[in-house]
């Protein structure tokens, strides 16, 4: 999700457009699409974003998961997961190709971004071996080939700032521009990068979760809200310990979906906000999942928080501070 001053919450949506909220009246309204040639009939029609039927169609209709607006231009970046590092002017249409390389090596998911002051574009690229729909692979095996990646606006670069990531998800650059914080999916915890001032280009532990995050989004008061879907399982604590367990268990000859199952993956939302330290200020749950499922993002914008999922057909918005 993404908002600007004048209009929204902007939205990605498992069809390939982003969206904006116009009010109550109106509601949503397509306000981009990732290729020129998208088509209502062939991608809006309806399908959840985890069936296979969808799957099949999202690497040409598009799948925007990260988006930041930059404060000057007003223009819209945007982190696609099959199209790269997008943008698109303040009046929307159809969005124009940054990055799908580095190094003559395609961008395969990019997944999330944030815009230094400086005009460097931070983004990840969760994997160099799957792409968006087989991400049930990354995280089950662990795999550790995601990156960190740079866009310099002014050459048209990319440049790698990490790399060996273990599923690199969200990226929120801190309120004084010192670090950037990186989630690592699959590692349950959160990374910081140092930007500025003597640890400059040193990377380490920010936070330690108990369950996976997805995207981390900054507050008006410099604090982070990381959006989490909660909670690892004693079985993925093992595998967390014995890598070599996990090797040998992805190797059984049954599916993924099968693998998942054995080890217990049922996720209730949890949200928690961080302060500069990595020390947690609050913690939102929702076991029953009442209000959201499956959340890959929350915004603080004017006393609400605005709650994004990766796999249901909605939206959740509640009061904060609660009542």
């Amino acid at each position: 999700m993404a908002s600007c001053s004048t209009r929204g919450p902007y939205a990605g949506l498992a069809d390939g457009r982003v969206v904006r909220w116009m009010g109550d009246k109106t509601g949503w309204e397509t306000f981009a699409v990732m290729n020129p040639d998208w088509s209502e009939k062939v991608c809006a029609n309806g399908v959840e974003s985890t069936t296979k039927k969808q799957h099949g169609k999202e690497k040409w209709c598009g799948r925007p998961l990260g988006l930041r607006f930059h404060r000057e231009t007003g223009e819209l970046f945007i982190a696609d997961a099959y199209y790269g590092l997008m943008a698109v002017g303040e009046s929307g249409g159809v969005a124009t190709s940054l990055a799908r390389e580095v190094g003559g090596d395609p961008v395969h998911f990019a997944n999330d971004l944030d815009i230094h002051m400086n005009g460097s574009i931070f983004f990840t690229d969760t994997s160099t071996r799957y792409s968006r729909k087989d991400h049930l692979n990354i995280l089950l095996e662990g795999e550790g080939t995601g990156r960190l990646l740079r866009y310099d606006r002014e050459t048209g670069a990319v440049h790698v700032v990490l790399n060996g990531l273990v599923f690199p998800n969200g990226v929120q650059i801190s309120q004084d521009q010192q670090f950037l914080l990186f989630s690592e999916t699959t590692n349950c915890r959160i990374m910081r990068y140092w930007l500025e001032g003597p640890r400059a280009g040193q990377v380490e532990v920010f936070a330690n979760l108990p369950g996976f995050p997805d995207n981390v989004r900054l507050n008006s008061k410099g604090q982070f809200w990381v959006a989490i879907d909660c909670c690892r399982t004693p079985t993925q604590e093992v595998f967390a310990r014995w890598p070599w367990l996990r090797t040998a268990y992805f190797k059984i000859p049954v599916s993924m979906k099968t693998l998942g199952k054995m080890v217990s993956m049922k996720m209730y939302t949890l949200l928690a906000l961080l302060d500069g330290e990595g020390n947690v200020v609050e913690v939102l749950e929702d076991r029953g999942g009442e209000v959201m499922k499956l959340v890959s993002e929350v915004r603080e914008v004017d006393r609400r928080l605005w709650i994004g999922t990766v796999a249901h057909n909605h939206i959740a918005t509640i009061p904060y501070p609660l009542d």
